[in-house]
C-alpha cells in the first residue's frame, strides 16, 4: 500500500509540475501523446516506464522546453488490449494533434498502432526489447533488436549453463518470434529444444508446465513471459521447491521493477538479458536513479524498459532541436546519427532503421531484488532487427 501511495503521489506531482507549465500560454505549448497500460496485466511493466517519461518531460520543461514550448501530456490508457490502443493511438494523431507519442510494450500493441502511425504518418517511440523482423519509418525503436538480447543470451546459457532449452512464453507476437529465432540459433549450435509452451497473457496456473520441466530436465528455460504472469509462475517454482540452482531461468521481460514485484525469494540466482540495470556503473545512471528514486519514492526501482522510455523523450527532443521543428518527417530525418549519454552509456539512433546502438549486458538477480551484471558486449552493438549478418537466420 505504501508503494502505490507514493507512486500516485509522485505521478500527482509531475502531472501538476507539467500542467502548470504548459497551460500558461497555449501557443507556448506542444502537445505529446503518452500511451501506455495504467490497467490490466500489463501495466506491472507499463506504468514504470510512463513514469519515467514523465520524469523526463518534467526535466525538459524545467530547463525550458523544446523550441522554446513547454511540453503538455494527453495521455490514454491501453488497458493491456492491442484494440483498445489502436484507437487511443489514433484518437492522440487525429483528435488530440499531438507531434509524437511515447508508448506501447507488447508486440501486439505495437502492431496494433503500427498501421494506425504509418496511416496518419505519426510517430512512436517504442521503449522495450523486441523479436525484431520490423523497421518501421513511423516507429522509434529503443529497446534492443534480437541481436542486441536474444541471440546474446543464448550463446551464453549455450556456453555456460547448456544447451538443453526449455522455451516458455505468453502466446503473441514477441515470444513465438523471439522462439523461432532461438530454435534456428539451437540448430546451428548443436543444441535441442526440449519443449515449447505458450500461455495465454495474464496466465496464473503453472503446475502442468511445472511438471514437465520436472520430466524434461532442461539445462535452462528461456522465459518469454509477459506481465503477471511471471509473478505466479516464479511463485510455483518456489513452492515446487525448485530454485535456480535446479532449473535456471532467463527471463527477456523481467527487470527490476518486476523483480521486486515477483519476490527476491522467487528470483535469487536467474538471470536476465537487457541493456541496462539499475546497478549499472556509469555517472550518468546515478544522477539518474537517483533523480527517479526522489521523484517516486527510495523503494521504487529502475530498469530497462524504464532507462528507454526516459531515452526516447531525450532524443524526440533533441532531434526537434536539431529539426528546428516538431514535423515527424523533419524529425525523423534529423534523428539519424543521433547520439545520447545515456545511464546506459552512449547511444546513437542507426539512420537506416531508426533502432539504437546499444551494450548487451546478461545479469544475475540477487537476493535484493536487483541485478548484477555477469557478462557484457565490449560496447555498444549495431541493431540488426532482421538478422541480416547471421547465416543461420535466414528464411526467418
Amino acid at each position: 500500500m505504501k508503494k502505490t501511495i507514493v507512486r500516485v503521489l509522485g505521478i500527482g506531482i509531475i502531472a501538476i509540475a507539467i500542467a502548470s507549465c504548459a497551460n500558461k500560454n497555449d501557443a507556448n505549448m506542444v502537445k505529446i501523446g503518452i500511451l501506455h497500460s495504467l490497467t490490466g496485466t500489463m501495466a506491472i511493466s507499463e506504468m514504470p516506464v510512463r513514469d519515467s517519461e514523465m520524469l523526463a518531460i518534467k526535466e525538459i520543461n524545467a530547463a525550458g522546453g523544446v523550441l522554446g514550448k513547454q511540453i503538455k501530456v494527453i495521455e490514454e490508457d491501453g488497458e493491456s488490449d492491442p484494440a483498445t490502443f489502436a484507437v487511443k493511438a489514433r484518437k492522440l494523431l487525429q483528435d488530440d494533434n499531438v507531434v509524437t507519442v511515447f508508448g506501447c510494450w507488447t508486440s501486439a500493441s505495437r502492431k496494433a498502432v503500427k498501421t494506425v502511425f504509418e496511416e496518419l504518418f505519426g510517430l512512436l517511440w517504442y521503449p522495450v526489447q523486441y523479436e525484431g523482423m520490423e523497421a518501421s519509418p513511423n516507429i522509434m525503436y529503443m529497446g534492443a533488436s534480437p541481436n542486441q538480447q536474444v541471440v546474446p543470451a543464448v550463446d551464453y546459457c549455450a556456453e555456460h549453463l547448456g544447451k538443453k532449452m526449455f522455451l516458455l512464453g505468453s502466446d503473441y507476437v514477441f515470444p513465438r518470434t523471439a522462439n523461432r529465432i532461438i530454435k534456428a540459433q539451437l540448430a546451428q549450435l548443436d543444441g535441442v529444444c526440449v519443449a515449447e509452451e505458450y500461455v495465454p497473457l495474464g496466465h496464473k496456473n503453472f503446475g502442468s508446465i511445472i511438471a514437465e520441466i520436472k520430466q524434461e530436465k532442461p539445462d535452462v528455460i528461456l522465459n518469454t513471459l509477459n506481465g503477471d504472469s511471471n509473478i505466479a509462475f516464479f511463485n510455483q517454482l518456489t513452492e515446487a521447491g525448485l530454485s535456480a540452482k535446479d532449473f535456471p531461468v532467463m527471463s527477456f521481460s523481467i527487470a527490476e521493477e518486476e523483480a521486486n514485484v515477483i519476490g527476491a525469494k522467487n528470483l535469487a540466482g536467474h538471470l536476465v538479458a537487457w541493456n541496462y540495470y539499475e546497478t549499472t556503473e556509469t555517472e550518468r545512471n546515478k544522477e539518474f536513479v537517483s533523480d527517479y528514486k526522489k521523484t517516486y519514492g527510495a523503494d521504487r526501482f529502475t530498469g530497462d524498459p524504464i532507462e528507454a522510455g526516459y531515452i526516447a523523450v531525450y532524443m524526440w527532443a533533441a532531434a526537434c532541436e536539431k529539426a528546428g521543428s516538431f514535423d515527424v518527417e523533419e524529425v525523423r530525418m534529423a534523428s539519424k546519427g543521433l547520439s545520447f549519454t545515456a545511464p546506459e552509456g552512449t547511444v546513437t539512433i542507426d539512420g537506416a532503421n531508426q533502432h539504437l546502438y546499444k551494450q548487451v549486458r546478461i545479469g544475475k538477480i540477487n537476493e535484493n531484488g536487483l541485478i548484477d551484471e555477469i557478462w557484457a558486449t565490449p560496447g555498444a552493438v549495431k541493431p540488426d532487427p532482421y538478422l541480416s549478418t547471421y547465416a543461420w537466420a535466414r528464411g526467418l
